[in-house]
């Protein structure tokens, strides 16, 4: 069997266990740095005013104004922010929205990044920043990107919502599933993707059940972390530009989409590569894409694009934009087919495969 492959580990400090969120200003004087702006969305500025009042005197300020999929006025009013107050870091606590935008920031100016994770999205263990400006959501891939450290505390997510919990989980599983048929992977982010994937199909149900419950906290931020980082590692394909098609122009909600929209791409992939996901399907009952359904139904995740806001008449213009200029995919993307997919999301049909 040939194994030609190439790998590049991640250079972030990875910090992960209860309580560790309480080292954040430790951090920021150990990479260097005197004064943090920590970062947030509106709904969490009372914990980002907290946060800053824990850091003391290496806390710079607080802007509360991070905004899903990370608009690049959103960004220009943080640069305000940056140089007002004279940061020379970013301390982001939040989920995805936040994480983005302190990708943003240090990706014009090269600023250090911690960031503290109290979702699943998993972005924050990669070098890549999404950003809608105009209608369109575009991608870029820059080692300035990578946050620098990164706190994974479980007790920051106890009280995460379930609907956020399992959508942001299905989000999350997505990277990993992607990854494992993607075209530069390799034998380190095979063995993450499937690993996560195992401790997120283990998790979420419980979750649902018991969402306090620290162990299974725990369980599900150790399979985020492993999914981001297979994220970080390797190219995403048909999945993520659907998405991001979905997001940034016709503005449905990041983790919403992704976890409606994984069955069906990966049902549809499966097609071309069904020994790539053989390992994972087997972790979900023996078709990937129908048992990731299957898991979304039982721990009630969103099933259908039209639940999501998303009018009938937009799968056609969907279609004709996730097929320009599309990433590379193990089967073959036309526009035909692509509207075919889009619209058993949209009916939240189960995928056959």
């Amino acid at each position: 069997m040939s194994r030609d492959f190439v790998y590049s580990g991640s250079p972030a400090h990875i910090v992960f266990g209860e309580g560790k969120g309480a080292l954040a200003g430790e951090w920021v004087e150990k990479i260097g740095c005197r004064k943090a702006l920590v970062l947030s969305t509106p709904q969490r500025q009372a914990d980002a005013e907290a946060l800053a009042v824990r850091l003391g005197r290496v806390a710079a300020g607080v802007f509360a104004g991070a905004v899903m999929h990370t608009p690049v006025d959103a960004t220009e009013r943080a640069m305000e922010t940056v140089a007002r107050t004279g940061a020379d870091c970013v301390v982001s606590l939040g989920g995805g929205s936040t994480t983005g935008l302190g990708k943003a920031i240090a990706y014009r100016t090269d600023l250090p990044q911690i960031v503290i994770p109290t979702t699943y999205a998993g972005s924050e263990v990669t070098p890549i920043l999404g950003e809608t400006e105009g209608g369109r959501k575009t991608t870029v891939r820059h080692p300035r990107i990578l946050p620098e450290v990164v706190i994974y505390d479980p007790a920051l997510t106890l009280g995460l919502p379930v609907g956020i919990s399992v959508s942001s989980g299905l989000n999350a599983m997505a990277h990993a599933v992607e990854g494992l048929y993607a075209q530069d992977r390799n034998p380190i982010s095979t063995l993450m993707a499937v690993e996560g994937l195992r401790a997120f199909k283990a998790a979420l149900p419980k979750i649902v059940e018991a969402p306090r419950d620290i162990e299974v906290r725990t369980e599900a931020l150790y399979g985020a972390w492993l999914c981001g980082a297979v994220l970080g590692t390797v190219g995403m394909a048909l999945h993520h530009k659907i998405c991001h098609t979905l997001g940034g122009t016709l503005d449905l909600p990041h983790a919403e989409t992704h976890a409606v929209m994984l069955p069906h791409t990966a049902g549809y992939n499966a097609a071309a590569v069904p020994e790539l996901l053989a390992p994972v399907a087997e972790i979900f009952g023996g078709a990937i894409g129908g048992g990731l359904w299957d898991l979304a139904t039982q721990i009630g995740a969103p099933l259908a694009l039209k639940d999501l806001g998303l009018s009938e008449p937009d799968l056609d213009r969907a279609a004709a934009i996730a097929t320009e200029n599309p990433y590379w995919n193990p089967r073959p993307v036309d526009r035909r087919s692509i509207r075919a997919l889009l619209q058993d999301a949209w009916d939240g049909k189960r995928p056959a495969r």
